[in-house]
């Protein structure tokens, strides 16, 4: 897999060594809450689960197939995912 062209699709996010990271400004704190609670389900439902540290109202997020030891089109599939659930509640990636 091309990981530098799977992030084309994917411009929030990062790759740094075996991961792709991206960081969410949610408006609020319940808000960065709710962003959590709608990719908790989502992760669950794909059995394949982000490293998320929440700072407030900024989620940190960081991807990879740990189990495979690289990034795998799962990575890919949920960034792309998280993406729509930021946007819909309007986080961005403002510092």
């Amino acid at each position: 897999m091309d990981v530098e062209s799977r992030l084309n699709d994917l411009p929030q996010w990062r790759r740094e060594g075996d991961e792709i990271r991206r960081t969410v400004t949610a408006p609020d704190f319940p808000t960065a809450i709710r962003i959590v609670d709608e990719i908790a389900v989502k992760a669950e439902e794909l059995n394949h689960h982000p490293d998320i540290d929440i700072r407030w109202r900024k989620l940190h997020l960081a991807l990879t197939t740990h189990d495979q030891g690289r990034l795998t089109e799962a990575d890919f599939t949920l960034a792309a995912i998280i993406d729509d659930i930021a946007a819909r509640h309007r986080g961005n990636d403002r510092t």
